[in-house]
């Protein structure tokens, strides 16, 4: 990746090294002397932005699968049909009904809508019809089949973010009727999935009444889609008053609600999904709801505690306050989408956040090989109370998270480029 720098960038850490010990400040003004940055600094156009987002495009056209067929004999399924537990998604490397694809849809209606492009749209409405064209069939086999776990959710994570999707798409123009799903998803957020006495949601695993941080994307973009809106100002405050560390201004992972003591764990795309929940909400809430001065105040406040964490390179760690935990993709791309679409909305300083998003924007742009695929990203994970079952949670190019975060952080950069003029100024950069 090629960016645009008013200092000529040197390559070489030797090189950077020895023109500091040859310089001296009457001969040269030694400020003004360029690092050896681990990562680009500056920011990127809105055409390498492209290169990167279409790159990930092209891989995920490519490895999501387009059709049903029979998982011994390779037959393609159509409606009509009998849908048996043989029948299978065709190959590819990605499923289309996870709560990850959820996200990566959302991603790939974003872009449609900043480029005008309808390619991007195009591959979340033939998947979504893909769906749509099983589910009668599905329905009538209880088996443990693949679309099972969406007509059938047991966890938020089986129906939350593909319900969302669903309405996100019918907004964008997609017709097909998905009322099954929508209608699924709301039946099991707010009659079927456990909860405390208090109302709030709450899963029965690992242990007895147990919080994930995570539960709050599975379930609240959901509720905003649905018009649920005092529903989901209510889990999301539930979910901060207990989770939320107001002095590191992050949040913990998970929260044991019969449990004495409550170790905190600061997992970073946990934490990702509280912000992205976070900007959801001020996103699609009424502009006269009452929670919003609120929630523009949490916002800020997370941020503050995200951004004083950021690390050199433009990443935030596995675990956001361990620096010698793993730089992890997902949640950097997830931070990186907040605070620049934060700035498109007018609710962010641009002066402010808009550093710190372009760096983690390059980040994540190192992050996307040639093929298009996302790299450092963190694989599905449960939740612990001790610290290495964090740092060691593997990485892969196939851990289905980076890919949504991905395409949201690159179309909101775009976005932030076009509309704002950052330039290295004094060495550093800054809002023209």
């Amino acid at each position: 990746m090629r960016y645009t720098f008013v200092f000529l960038l040197v390559s070489s850490s030797l090189l950077a090294q020895k023109n500091i010990t040859t310089a001296s400040d009457a001969t040269a003004p030694l400020h003004a002397l360029q690092p050896d940055y681990p990562t680009p600094y500056g920011a990127a156009s809105v055409q390498e932005v492209q290169t990167v987002l279409d790159r990930v495009y092209t891989y995920l056209d490519a490895a999501t699968p387009k059709q049903f067929v029979h998982k011994t004999t390779g037959a393609i399924w159509s409606p009509g049909q009998a849908f048996e537990d043989q029948t299978v998604f065709s190959k590819g490397d990605f499923r289309p009904i996870s709560y990850e694809w959820g996200v990566t849809y959302s991603g790939m209606l974003e872009l449609s809508r900043i480029t005008g492009s309808s390619k991007y749209k195009d591959y979340v409405f033939s998947r979504l019809n893909l769906i749509a064209s099983a589910i009668p069939a599905a329905q009538k086999n209880d088996s443990k089949h693949v679309l099972h776990g969406l007509i059938h959710p047991r966890a938020l994570d089986d129906i939350g973010a593909m319900g969302m999707a669903v309405v996100k798409a019918k907004k964008a123009g997609f017709s097909t009727d998905m009322s099954f799903v929508t209608k699924r998803a709301s039946d099991f957020i707010l009659k079927e999935e456990h909860r405390l006495p208090d109302r709030t949601l709450v899963r029965i695993r690992p242990l007895h009444h147990t919080m994930w941080l995570d539960d709050v994307y599975m379930s609240i973009p959901a509720l905003l889609q649905l018009g649920e809106y005092d529903e989901a100002v209510f889990q999301f405050n539930s979910y901060r008053k207990r989770m939320f560390n107001p002095n590191l201004n992050i949040y913990m992972h998970g929260y044991l609600v019969d449990a004495e003591e409550h170790p905190e764990f600061h997992w970073a795309r946990a934490n990702g999904w509280a912000l992205l929940t976070n900007f959801e909400m001020l996103e699609y809430l009424p502009a006269n709801h009452p929670a919003r001065p609120e929630l523009v105040k949490q916002l800020k406040n997370h941020l503050k505690g995200l951004m004083s964490y950021q690390d050199g390179t433009g990443f935030w760690h596995q675990l956001i306050d361990k620096n010698d935990s793993y730089l992890e993709t997902s949640a950097t791309a997830i931070y990186t989408y907040v605070m620049a679409k934060g700035i498109n909305m007018g609710w962010l300083d641009p002066k402010t956040y808009g550093p710190a998003a372009l760096l983690g924007w390059n980040a994540v742009a190192t992050r996307v090989n040639e093929k298009g695929q996302v790299e450092g990203t963190c694989v599905g994970t449960g939740l612990a109370w001790d610290p290495a079952f964090y740092y060691h949670r593997p990485i892969s190019p196939f851990a289905a998270h980076g890919y949504g975060p991905v395409l949201l952080a690159g179309s909101a950069i775009m976005e932030l480029v076009k509309s704002k003029n950052y330039q290295i100024n004094d060495s550093a950069v800054h809002l023209k």
